[in-house]
């Protein structure tokens, strides 16, 4: 019964909770169907976000895809171009690679086949490279090769007797060497190896610390070196030869030509008919062009062998112009050329140049103005044109109213055997080297010379040199003109002469009255009476003797100074006293200003300035003694010709030695010493009649046929006071003896 009721109570109990299970699992699955209702809205809300999104993504990825396409496309293409590139990138390369190995290859056969030593150290002075060149100086030492170091192989060439040495020991060498090496900046220098050859090294240090070391091979330039210097020594050999032998035919010529252009002057100044004096003119001037020409040889010669030296000296410049024409001048009388000066009176005094070779210059240019002028004038002129560092710059003119030269022919006249006129008209002889050999003088003085010409109206040749001042030397004592001297009567028929000299006088104040003819001199007497009269001996209209009776009938005891062509032919008229001095024309500035009158206390400075006879001892005698050593008797005979009407007793001596004793027995006034002759010559001579009492201040003047500069040099060292080179002229002759006499000497005739 329990059972049952067990059971029954069991089975009730199951339906009760069968019941219970029943409405429970109702309950619960509507629950979840109601969860799962709501899960699936949420999952179906999140599977359309989801779905949205992953559209949104498709779309994404769709862009990715098209732009990956379009960009792996880009890349497919650039790949492409890419590979094409590479390609030609790596042809190129091999090809460069290839050049650099053949220019490599090159280099290196280049350095191999140097005929000169190429070779580089490192840092550490090891050989690292070297062609045979280099490495066959040293053929004879095996350990020297690529590894050797650089002390070593000097060390070979010091201890091995490799290289010579000179005066050098070993271990100095050495150490000079390696001194050398480690200099900031390795000087160049000469190794004579003993086998024979011999190298310049030539070392850089490269910026890596490398020493690059360069043996060129000198060998056969010494050789040739050696050759020059040989050949050189014949050439200066076969130059002094040269010279000697023309000094020799030069001095060979030129006594005999001493003899006969002496005497057909002299001939000249005979009494002649027309035809004999035409051809004693002739011999004459063709002798006076023979000498110009062996002059021109002989100067051509030294400057073509390089001998032209310059002696810059202190020097009076308007004097030196004034002794060249002075020179000239009789040429210019023969003529009847007027010979002009006309010197700048604000240039500098002194000034220094060579003079012997601007006598040379002013000689060569004036002497071709008269030379080509057959009528008119030739007018010297110097000026200054400016200072400069170093001195003043001067230029000096000569003007001519000759033949002039054309155009065509302006290009030429300054070289060597070039002459103006053409060959058709020979009637000017020359050689054709004056304005060759001017030109070479001129530019070594540092100047410049030109010409203005036109031809048949005439030619102005000029030279511009700077020429150096001198401010410590003692300038030149200036002359000036008596205060009372307001006054000067000019009477020329020479405009430019004329005006020249008015325009100096005008310059310190005095009052210039001008005429040409004893007329018009009249004329201006009437209107100004002068305090002096400036009168010109070549007047065309009349006689000096007409004009100067005028001049006494009107202006009686007014003084009167002559410009004389001939000084010789107014000495009667100073001995009559009817003028009161005689100046050669062109006239020397401070000639003519002590000539017109100079303040007494000037005396002596206008006497020095107008003779050099004022610096020397008074006359001892009534007559000037001349001696003349001479051992040649056809220059004896000329010589003593060309003084014949000179106030003076002339004593001749055939050698030097004779020359000593007559100056012991006449103490003569002047000595002339011909320098070539037997038993005891010129120069000798001189120096025992220095030596001798009373010997140390007679004037002596050299006479030689040596026209070589060195020669006259070697001659006015031994003492003489000038020198002339024959053949000697009258003019020069008669010069020498005005600059040289004592003073108060009276040179007119007896």
């Amino acid at each position: 019964m329990r059972k049952d009721s067990w059971n029954q109570k069991r089975e009730t109990n199951q339906v009760m909770s069968f019941q219970r299970t029943f409405s429970d699992d109702l309950a619960r699955e509507k629950r979840a169907r109601l969860r799962a209702e709501r899960l699936y809205e949420q999952v179906q809300r999140e599977l359309l976000a989801a779905n949205e999104r992953l559209k949104a993504h498709a779309f994404s990825l769709s862009h990715q895809v098209i732009a990956q396409r379009e960009e792996l496309s880009a890349v497919r293409s650039l790949a492409e171009a890419l590979k094409g590139q590479h390609s030609q990138v790596s042809e190129d390369l091999h090809a460069a690679h290839s050049r650099a190995e053949l220019a490599n290859t090159r280099l290196r056969e280049a350095v191999e086949t140097l005929i000169d030593g190429f070779a580089v150290f490192d840092a550490n002075e090891v050989l690292i490279l070297a062609n045979p060149a280099y490495l066959d100086l040293f053929h004879a030492f095996p350990e020297v090769r690529l590894g050797i170091r650089y002390q070593r192989m000097i060390e070979i060439c010091a201890y091995e007797d490799l290289v010579s040495l000179e005066d050098w020991s070993p271990d100095d060498w050495v150490e000079m060497m390696m001194s050398r090496w480690t200099a900031a900046a390795i000087d160049p220098v000469d190794l004579h190896f003993t086998h024979g050859r011999s190298v310049r090294l030539v070392d850089r240090r490269a910026e890596n610390g490398d020493f690059v070391s360069l043996a060129n091979d000198i060998t056969k330039m010494l050789e040739y070196q050696t050759e020059l210097i040989e050949a050189q020594k014949r050439a200066e050999a076969a130059a002094e030869a040269k010279s000697a032998f023309l000094a020799n035919m030069s001095h060979e010529i030129r006594t005999p030509m001493n003899g006969m252009v002496g005497m057909a002057q002299l001939l000249v100044e005979t009494d002649l008919n027309d035809e004999q004096r035409n051809y004693a003119e002739t011999i004459s001037k063709s002798g006076e062009s023979l000498v110009t020409i062996i002059n021109d040889i002989l100067d051509f010669s030294n400057m073509d062998a390089g001998r032209l030296e310059l002696r810059p000296e202190i020097i009076d410049l308007e004097k030196t112009i004034h002794d060249v024409m002075i020179m000239l001048a009789p040429a210019a009388r023969d003529k009847r050329v007027e010979l002009i000066l006309d010197y700048d009176l604000f240039l500098a005094d002194p000034l220094k140049a060579d003079q012997g070779r601007l006598r040379q210059v002013l000689t060569n240019l004036v002497g071709n103005a008269i030379k080509f002028t057959d009528s008119g004038y030739v007018l010297v002129r110097a000026i200054g044109v400016g200072n400069t560092a170093h001195g003043h710059m001067i230029n000096i003119t000569v003007e001519d109213t000759g033949i002039g030269i054309s155009k065509a022919n302006q290009d030429r006249i300054f070289t060597e055997f070039s002459q103006v006129e053409e060959m058709a008209n020979r009637r000017f002889e020359g050689t054709g080297l004056g304005l060759a050999i001017t030109r070479q003088i001129v530019a070594a003085m540092g100047g410049q010379i030109w010409v203005e010409s036109e031809e048949g109206i005439g030619s102005c040749f000029g030279i511009s040199l700077e020429l150096q001042s001198e401010p410590d030397a003692s300038a030149r004592d200036i002359v000036r003109l008596d205060p009372s001297i307001r006054s000067v009567l000019i009477i020329s028929d020479h405009l430019i002469s004329r005006e020249i000299i008015a325009r100096r006088l005008q310059a310190t104040g005095v009052n210039t009255l001008t005429a040409t003819q004893i007329d018009a001199s009249v004329r201006q007497i009437a209107k100004s009476r002068p305090d002096r009269v400036l009168l010109d001996q070549d007047l065309s209209a009349a006689a000096a003797d007409v004009v100067l009776s005028g001049l006494a009938e009107h202006v009686p005891g007014t003084p009167v100074v002559m410009m004389c062509s001939n000084l010789l032919s107014a000495q009667s008229l100073r001995r009559e006293k009817r003028i009161a001095a005689a100046l050669p024309k062109p006239m020397l500035w401070r000639d003519l200003v002590c000539a017109l009158g100079a303040p007494e206390h000037d005396s002596a400075t206008c006497a020095q300035a107008g003779t050099p006879a004022a610096s020397r001892p008074e006359a001892q005698h009534e007559v000037l003694r001349v001696l003349y050593a001479e051992d040649n008797r056809t220059n004896q005979l000329v010589f003593s010709k060309m003084l014949k009407g000179l106030k003076l007793d002339l004593t001749l001596a055939e050698n030097g030695r004779q020359a000593v004793a007559r100056f012991q027995e006449l103490r003569p006034d002047v000595i002339f010493m011909d320098i070539s002759m037997p038993e005891m010559d010129g120069r000798e001579a001189t120096q025992a009649i220095r030596a001798l009492p009373g010997g140390a201040h007679v004037p002596i003047i050299a006479c030689t046929a040596h026209a070589l500069r060195d020669e006259i040099d070697r001659i006015m060292a031994v003492g003489v006071n000038a020198v002339l080179t024959k053949p000697l002229s009258k003019a020069e002759l008669i010069k020498a003896l005005q600059d040289h006499a004592p003073a108060g000497s009276d040179l007119t005739s007896p």
